[in-house]
């Protein structure tokens, strides 16, 4: 195997496992805005709130669905044939060695730095999400008008 085989592999292996990691901190976001969704709902059915604490908490509420949509679209399979599986099934044997050699990599680090952007704009708005949160708790138990 050249040098330059063992470096596509290397770079190949290393993207494959920033991919997975991506995919990994993604799924426990997930369910982690899942459950403050699910206990910000619960506490909100039970708390008397006052109108700052009901503008304040749906705001955060708000942002923390639009965390789990992008979330949800990070970890969504891409099957338009683009450095994808049907792509791969379309082509010749030869194709597909010429397609790897020059095109694997650099689709996969696309297909990477886009899901882990997702991921921070995601853990961005979870942040403000919970920060919003944590303020309508605050107005409600403060009783601010």
């Amino acid at each position: 195997m050249s040098a330059t085989d063992q470096n596509l592999t290397a770079a190949h292996a290393e993207v494959k496992a920033e991919i997975a990691r991506t995919d990994t901190k993604t799924g426990l976001l997930l369910a982690f805005v899942g459950a403050v969704l699910a206990g910000a709902w619960t506490a909100a059915r039970d708390l008397p709130m006052n109108l700052p604490a009901y503008l304040v908490g749906g705001l955060g509420m708000a942002l923390l669905v639009a965390a789990a949509g992008l979330l949800l679209r990070s970890t969504r399979p891409n099957l338009r044939g683009r450095h994808g599986f049907p792509l791969w099934a379309t082509l010749t044997a030869e194709e597909v060695r010429g397609a790897v050699a020059r095109d694997l990599v650099a689709g996969l680090s696309r297909l990477a730095v886009a899901k882990f952007t997702g991921l921070r704009r995601a853990v961005d708005l979870t942040c403000a999400g919970g920060a919003l949160l944590i303020l309508a708790a605050l107005l409600t138990v403060g009783g601010a008008a």
